[in-house]
């Protein structure tokens, strides 16, 4: 089973300006793999935390063998590691007889499991159970049937985001790519204490999977740089580069395989989603730096530190980052970006749902990239992993807020991959701003309506911060 974290689908949002016609992005998407024999169980990997890679992580599907290389280690734990992985490979290899049934009662798992309520109070463990012994008492004869009945069970449940994917579908959302050549990655804590940087996620017939790269690798060195200590998110970066290039990635072949370097072809669709000027104020004696986010994707933060670092290097005293029709994108993204401005140990945002996994705080860890005063202009089209950066800025006194309320969509959704190739997309949390603010259904008041003079701006941040220090 695979399972996508996303944080809201913003597919009801109507289109904005010209620049931003195309059709709405979906938001905040994490695959992880998971490693089950039966598919009908859930097993949530996801962590919202550095461990965690907010872009899409593709995953086989649980009938793909996780392969394993010949074994020759004198080492008998090692060799019983690698006769494990072998079990495994051939265990998902046999192919799964799924009913239709089973089908159905998947999903209902699924939702009883991680579904979160978040505001029409229409679930409760009792009625979902009885829908359960309603559903499985009825006749199911054909596959159609079971999706049909899966799309009004959880239209049942009065959440505009938690939805049935055909299989169809599902393949398309899986096929979103952060690095550029079809991977994924993820820090994996071994039982030796180890972290390691792991491919959880490879696009079937992606540059990386065609090159030789398999899902379980280690991944050791990008272009001869050691990764040991870094990110997935770092890592991933590392990978992007202009489409058609070339990326070299070392990797280790499952636990106890050979290490190999493998030359992988980039095939990069992202667009760079930032616009920079310098502006002059004050009669030129003041310089601003303008920055434009159109969405957050596997290029954002890299780009956005371009600009940050050209704008400061040219002078710029202020920054103004325009978020106004950004609709969202990778949450992780937006999550980084706002590490550029805040001091290690700000709270960027807190999560909460049911589940463990979904009650975080996720913080800065590291020192800003600039610390000048900033201005975020926002409007009813501003959504979604842009409110999380427009929030952590402003309530850790960073930045104001001008123009208008924000579109109100912190919710978290997880789609997870049924055994027959559809999906569910459910929702399993939301986001609250480090002042403890509900962000889902009420947005983001902003300090001002009309651009202030940046007087103004200095003064409110510095008063906030007296504030938040009693």
């Amino acid at each position: 089973m695979r399972v996508l974290a996303l944080s809201s689908s913003l597919t009801t949002l109507p289109s904005s300006s010209s620049e931003t016609s195309k059709p709405p992005i979906l938001c905040n998407f994490i695959i992880t793999h998971n490693n089950i024999a039966n598919c009908a169980k859930k097993s949530l990997t996801l962590a919202l935390s550095g461990a965690l890679s907010f872009g899409l992580l593709f995953s086989s599907p649980c009938s793909i063998a996780l392969e394993s290389p010949t074994i020759q280690s004198p080492s008998s734990s090692s060799s019983e590691l690698c006769r494990e992985d072998e079990r495994v490979a051939k265990a998902e290899t046999r192919p799964e007889v799924v009913t239709n049934e089973g089908i159905v009662e998947e999903a209902w798992e699924i939702v009883n499991e991680s579904f979160i309520d978040t505001g029409r109070h229409r679930w409760s463990p009792q009625t979902w159970l009885q829908k359960k012994e309603d559903i499985l008492n009825t006749s199911i004869p054909t596959r159609s049937k079971a999706h049909d009945i899966i799309r009004r069970m959880l239209a049942s449940l009065g959440d505009p985001y938690t939805r049935f994917l055909s299989p169809e579908e599902f393949s398309k959302m899986a096929r979103y790519d952060m690095s550029g050549i079809g991977l994924n990655l993820r820090e994996v804590l071994e039982d030796d204490g180890d972290l390691k940087l792991k491919v959880i996620g490879l696009l079937l017939d992606g540059p990386a999977h065609s090159a030789g790269v398999r899902q379980g690798d280690e991944v050791l060195a990008v272009n001869g740089v050691d990764v040991g200590g870094k990110s997935a998110f770092e890592v991933s970066s590392l990978l992007q580069g202009p489409n058609e290039t070339f990326v070299t990635i070392k990797v280790k072949h499952g636990n106890c395989g050979p290490i190999q370097s493998i030359e992988v072809q980039r095939q990069l669709v992202a667009r760079t989603p930032v616009l920079y000027r310098l502006e002059q104020i004050d009669n030129g004696t003041t310089s601003v730096g303008y920055m434009r986010l159109k969405e957050f994707n596997a290029l954002a933060r890299k780009d956005l530190v371009t600009a940050m670092k050209r704008l400061q290097d040219m002078g710029a005293s202020y920054f103004v980052l325009d978020l106004r029709d950004n609709l969202g994108g990778l949450v992780q993204a937006g999550i980084e970006i706002a590490k550029l401005f805040l001091n290690e140990g700000k709270t960027i945002i807190y999560t909460t749902g049911r589940d463990s996994q979904y009650q975080n705080t996720i913080v800065a860890d590291a020192a800003p990239l600039i610390t000048a005063p900033v201005i975020v202009l926002v409007n009813n089209k501003t959504a979604s992993a842009s409110e999380i950066v427009a929030s952590s800025l402003h309530d850790n006194c960073r930045a104001v807020l001008v123009g208008e309320r924000t579109y109100g969509k912190g919710l978290i959704q997880s789609v997870f991959e049924l055994s027959d190739g559809s999906g569910v997309v459910v929702t399993v949390g939301k986001y609250v701003t480090p002042n403890h603010r509900d962000i889902n259904g009420n947005g983001i008041e902003p300090d001002y309506r009309n651009f202030p003079a940046w007087g103004d701006v200095k003064q409110h941040l510095s008063k906030c911060g007296k504030l938040q220090q009693g």
